[in-house]
């Protein structure tokens, strides 16, 4: 029977086995990230061919709005000669490209930059390599953000944060216990709690979800992305924009899923073939930035940055220079901008981080 198993689901079945039931967010760093079986690098996971679409590929304006955001920031941080322009999870290279185009009218900025992609994907960064083929600056490519060089830096992260893994833990009658992923009686992984409490657990919980009843699921992520953030924006006098979907304030809720060809899926059927996300805490990611001395702005809606930041005009302009293609563009900036109950423009935040003595980022 195991040797039916697709592998990465053999490979969790036989790691169970020897150490017992493992905690969510390692089940999900092995769905996401391990080296030969892992989602994110065996695949491109986007576009209609793909298993789900972001907004750089939904429309050009999005990158634009984003690299006019970051050439403006720079301007405020009294225009740096070397500035290192950062994306975390660039995608197919999209955004940047797109945003390189756009600030083609700050020229100053254009010149002062160096482009970092922080990538873990081998199949992603040959598409963005690809895409990104003979644009003007200089660019590399990192694994990792404290890979970076020090120096002046703007960070732009889109739908990031909710790729990376999240614990969860389950309220009982005898307190929190770290929910896991088991072998069930009937031969199927299976989600269930480990059997002791987790140790003074209660202590360090948001006030708001200390009273949360039986039953109730708390995530967190436990990685230090969101340190290291904050602590290189205010090393490097510099910002980042984080855009992902997700709670402004700390909640109970068990919000990871499971998405395949561009529907949902049970995210324990099929490891490693279908893409696993949680959605972001914009508050703990506000404090964790902040314990560093970063300055957060916002959140704010998407609709509401985007909008600040002139994507109505945009949309305007494109349709004047492209008249045949009018509906195509209003479909998009509806997409972006849509604040129904699961719309883009709703679900998704914006956050801002800067040094402390940066002032108001733009759109916010």
């Amino acid at each position: 029977m195991a040797d039916e198993l697709p592998p990465l689901e053999a490979e969790i079945r036989r790691r169970i086995a020897i150490a017992g039931p493992m905690s969510v967010g390692q089940y999900m760093t092995l769905c996401l990230t391990h080296p030969q079986h892992g989602y994110y690098m065996t695949r491109d996971p986007f576009g209609a061919a793909g298993d789900f679409t972001t907004a750089p590929e939904i429309s050009q304006m999005f990158g634009e709005l984003l690299g006019l955001w970051a050439a403006s920031v720079w301007l405020q941080m009294d225009s740096p000669e070397n500035v290192r322009l950062v994306e975390l999870g660039p995608g197919r290279g999209s955004m940047m490209l797109d945003a390189l185009r756009a600030v083609q009218v700050v020229a100053g900025f254009r010149k002062a930059v160096v482009v970092h992609m922080v990538e873990i994907s081998p199949v992603l960064e040959q598409r963005q390599r690809q895409a990104l083929t003979g644009v003007d600056v200089p660019v590399g490519w990192h694994r990792t953000l404290d890979e970076v060089p020090e120096g002046p830096l703007i960070i732009l992260a889109n739908e990031f944060f909710d790729a990376l893994p999240v614990q969860q833990a389950v309220m009982c009658a005898d307190g929190w216990h770290e929910r896991v992923v088991k072998v069930g009686d009937d031969g199927k992984l299976q989600f269930s709690n480990a059997r002791d409490p987790i140790p003074l657990f209660e202590q360090m919980l948001p006030a708001t979800v200390r009273d949360a009843p039986i039953g109730a699921i708390f995530e967190w992520r436990a990685d230090q992305t969101a340190l290291e953030l904050g602590r290189r924006i205010v090393r490097a006098n510099g910002a980042a924009l984080v855009i992902d979907y997700g709670h402004t304030r700390s909640a109970i809720g068990d919000t990871l899923q499971a998405v395949g060809t561009h529907d949902f899926a049970d995210p324990l059927l099929s490891p490693g073939l279908v893409d696993l996300t949680a959605h972001v805490d914009f508050q703990a990611l506000a404090q964790a930035a902040e314990s560093m001395g970063a300055r957060t702005h916002g959140p704010i809606e998407q609709s509401v940055l985007l909008r600040r930041l002139g994507i109505g005009d945009r949309a305007h302009a494109l349709k004047m220079a492209a008249p045949h293609k009018s509906a195509e563009i209003d479909a998009a900036l509806a997409r972006l901008i849509s604040e129904e109950a699961t719309g883009m423009g709703r679900l998704f935040k914006a956050i801002g981080l800067s040094y402390p003595r940066l002032g108001p980022l733009p759109g916010f």
